[in-house]
């Protein structure tokens, strides 16, 4: 059955669907300020660490790629429904992990099926009127972002008055809940298209050959969230040591300085919907660099680190929203298979970010971490420039040309 299109989603639905993605999220988050607690727990090495993330990030990606375009051709209900039941497993698997491999196997497992919340967003973005969607896709990233953020604070806070299996154990719990809250409220959707699963899977290469605007875009989620777990995955490594020498809860309470910046997605959506997402994609991609002034004196004081994970918190989104904005306005009809292909070029920046930041850190330290970040930030400006000097006579003729 298929719901009527461009409908009016109650604030309720769109905040559970909001929740829904943020928690979903968040479970692939867990690890990160827990790092230094598992390595003592599990007797592993720093550098291996980075394993857990990476397994989260990639196994999103495998499920962004094969599982999330079923959203164009499957009833989302029911596809949204089994993800997160999916998902919750894994969750359990890591709660009873005693070893590495099997909190390896359990991230896996969360990460495969928490894709379910790029089905949720182009979902909400089909149900919404042409004029609020902008402003429900900038609440929904706000979502999955406070998700990353806030998943950490939730287990630092967790793992400070109980052990870190623990934060697993709620969190399924919490995941449980959420699906049926979901089951008694989403509507029944099915689109019409009728493809079978491999040609799906192809059409989404073929839309990065047709369209210029996914792939720059694409190529922005890479390096900005490259850029987000370059901060964020040795973060915990740098409050453990000298000066700061911090404890699991107070390294989770960095989640609340980010949330800050997630705070900042309904406007850029707004912006987006008068037509002026160009112009946040810039002011993002300026954001990504300064923010790395004052996070490379986070050795020394910890206003600047403050300030400067609010500010590349706010840039990472500001440059995502914008992003999410300009694909779902190319094809309406392929918006889950474009929201594939851009999400896991997002999350295969989010993995090697991950990868790279622990081999930095671990070798030379914070130093490298900057000077790889500021590199990194660099480059994004100029694609950018490159692609709309490129496209600059298009625009003149055609205003909606660079999404």
């Amino acid at each position: 059955m298929q719901s009527k299109q461009h409908q009016s989603l109650s604030g309720y639905l769109v905040f559970l669907m909001a929740f829904a993605i943020g928690i979903t999220i968040a479970s692939n988050y867990y690890a990160q300020p827990l790092l230094h607690s598992i390595t003592n727990n599990l007797h592993i090495k720093v550098e291996n660490a980075g394993s857990i993330i990476m397994a989260a990030q990639f196994s999103y990606a495998v499920g962004l790629l094969f599982i999330t375009p079923l959203g164009d051709k499957l009833e989302r209900k029911r596809l949204i429904i089994i993800l997160m039941i999916l998902s919750t497993c894994g969750l359990m698997v890591s709660a009873l992990s005693q070893n590495i491999e099997m909190l390896i196997i359990g991230t896996a497992m969360t990460g495969l099926f928490s894709t379910v919340a790029q089905v949720l967003i182009p979902f909400a973005a089909t149900l919404s009127r042409p004029e609020h969607r902008g402003k429900i896709v900038g609440t929904l990233m706000s979502g999955m972002l406070l998700g990353i953020l806030l998943g950490r604070t939730f287990a630092g806070a967790i793992s400070t008055i109980a052990d870190w299996h623990d934060v697993y154990w709620i969190a399924t719990g919490i995941m449980a809940i959420v699906t049926l809250l979901l089951w008694a409220s989403l509507p029944s959707y099915r689109c019409d298209i009728n493809i079978n699963y491999f040609k799906l899977l192809w059409s989404i290469a073929l839309l990065y050959k047709q369209e210029p605007a996914l792939r720059i875009r694409s190529l922005l989620a890479i390096i900005s969230f490259a850029l987000f777990s370059l901060l964020w995955t040795p973060l915990a490594f740098l409050l453990t040591n000298a000066p700061y020498h911090y404890s699991d809860f107070i390294i989770g309470l960095f989640g609340l300085a980010g949330a800050a910046g997630a705070m900042g997605s309904p406007i850029v959506g707004k912006l987006s919907d008068k037509g002026k997402g160009f112009i946040a994609t810039t002011i993002g991609l300026c954001l990504l660099l300064l923010a790395w002034l004052p996070l490379s004196l986070a050795q020394y004081s910890i206003f600047a680190l403050i300030f400067g994970v609010i500010l590349l918190d706010l840039a990472v989104q500001v440059t995502h929203v914008s992003n999410m904005n300009a694909i779902y306005q190319i094809r309406p009809e392929a918006r889950s298979r474009m929201n594939t292909g851009y999400m896991v070029c997002y999350f295969i920046g989010g993995m090697l970010g991950s990868v790279g930041s622990t081999y930095l850190f671990s070798h030379y330290g914070w130093i490298a971490i900057i000077i790889a970040s500021i590199s990194l930030a660099i480059l994004g400006i100029m694609c950018w420039l490159f692609y709309t000097k490129t496209h600059f006579y298009l625009k003149l003729f055609d205003k909606n040309h660079i999404n």
